[in-house]
């Protein structure tokens, strides 16, 4: 007897509530949202309101992807225009709303190798995102791990707006990310908002979580102690390119950005 895999939406919803569970300290009420890639043209997204602990199938939207895209691309936006675009893009009509950061997993969920999405408030990482020095304090990285699981940089997002206002400036952000890194980002860290891990799996991304409130954590006590001390540019070239590290890859589920 053959076994079937799991489905999108019932890893999303696994992850989900992983991601949720209030001994994590990830999100509270309903903050955060997740998304999972159906196929070229849906995705499955968060409902807005629901919260990811203790979520179920019922509280995810199918959402196709085109509609969401063309006002991102779009040069004039108005508030009543986003909340239609947001109701006409959902596959059952007579469903719950969508988040309002449907913008941004659509977005990023067109990046190779991003199936997955989670999109938290830890803590310990809006400790670092609310300072005043969150920019400089992720300008460098800290650990070898950190590098494996996280990549060799995230994307800093200076404060937007929650929905459409974010997904623009990370347009942008992102083409700067990739022109220069020639690779895909795993993670994203929004100014005074949190955190969004991108995987081609639930396993990576939560795994990228788990490492960024870990650096989040570390990164506060650092500057207790005089400031950190970030590795060099080759150091970290030389872990990102590091053919031993493949099988830890492989481990921890993670897919090469």
């Amino acid at each position: 007897m053959s076994i079937r895999p799991p489905t999108a939406l019932r890893q999303l919803v696994d992850m989900s509530r992983r991601l949720g569970a209030p001994e994590n300290d990830y999100v509270i009420l309903g903050g955060g949202n997740t998304s999972a890639q159906i196929d070229e043209q849906t995705f499955w997204v968060k409902a807005s309101g629901a919260a990811l602990a203790g979520i179920g199938s019922e509280d995810f939207v199918q959402v196709r992807s085109a509609p969401i895209l063309e006002l991102v691309e779009a040069e004039e936006v108005s508030d009543e225009l986003v909340k239609r675009t947001l109701t006409e893009s959902c596959v059952q009509a007579d469903g719950p709303r969508p988040s309002v950061e449907t913008f941004f997993h659509a977005l990023l969920l067109r990046l190779d190798g991003v199936s997955f999405i989670g999109h938290t408030h830890p803590t310990a990482v809006n400790a670092v995102t609310c300072s005043q020095r969150a920019e400089e304090a992720l300008s460098g990285r800290l650990l070898p791990e950190e590098i494996v699981v996280c990549g060799l940089a995230p994307i800093w997002v200076p404060f937007a707006e929650s929905g459409i206002a974010l997904a623009r400036r990370l347009r942008q952000l992102l083409a700067d990310y990739v022109d220069r890194y020639r690779r895909r980002p795993r993670c994203v860290w929004i100014q005074n908002h949190g955190l969004i891990a991108l995987g081609g799996s639930p396993q990576e991304v939560e795994s990228i979580t788990v490492m960024s409130v870990q650096v989040a954590r570390i990164l506060v006590g650092t500057y207790a102690l005089g400031g950190p001390h970030f590795l060099t540019d080759k150091q970290i070239e030389r872990i990102a390119t590091c053919p031993d590290e493949a099988p830890r890859l492989d481990q921890l589920g993670l897919t090469p950005p």
